[in-house]
């Protein structure tokens, strides 16, 4: 999976430097009925005598090289190029970015957080007491090292997952 971000500063050869450019995927346009191939090409086939030129049915890849068109962010220039990357499966344009997990740190990811509900979270001062239990559908993650966030009694942070769970909500807010 490629994620490439939506601004880019690359160099400019009109403005002859660096700026930031807008980051589009390039799409091929509508092929023109008037251009001299397919005016050719319609010629031919008309009338009988069926098909006339090769239909080509023997496509080897699985993946297009995805091409990127890079327009100058700068209100004077606009110029526009393009730029090809690799072969991939999936592209994807500004998505979100990968969160590295820190060694030694388990990863709790919760895909439904409106299933999740936390229970057994006990205050006492600054600090929870005992485990924190997490109830995803079917699973039941227990945590412990539970704190509380800028003195908001409803939000909790686990910090052995790196979640922020909301405990009105029953959601999970965000990643640490």
């Amino acid at each position: 999976m490629v994620n490439v971000p939506k601004t880019r500063r690359t160099y400019c050869k009109k403005c002859k430097k660096h700026q930031p450019h807008k980051v589009t995927q390039y799409k091929k346009g509508k092929d023109s009925l008037y251009a001299q191939g397919k005016r050719r090409y319609d010629r031919k086939q008309s009338g009988y005598g069926g098909q006339t030129k090769p239909i080509f049915r023997k496509k080897a890849k699985t993946t297009k090289k995805i091409v990127l068109r890079l327009e100058c962010a700068e209100p004077n220039c606009r110029s526009k190029r393009m730029l090809a990357i690799k072969r991939c499966k999936h592209f994807e344009l500004g998505g979100d970015k990968k969160r590295k997990v820190r060694p030694g740190t388990a990863a709790l990811i919760v895909w439904n957080p409106s299933d999740c509900i936390v229970t057994q979270a006990g205050l006492q001062g600054e600090q929870c007491s005992g485990l924190v239990e997490v109830h995803t559908g079917s699973r039941h993650f227990s945590l412990s090292c539970c704190a509380l966030v800028s003195g908001v009694a409803s939000v909790y942070v686990i910090s052995q997952a790196g979640l922020l769970i909301d405990r009105d909500t029953t959601s999970v807010i965000g990643y640490r």
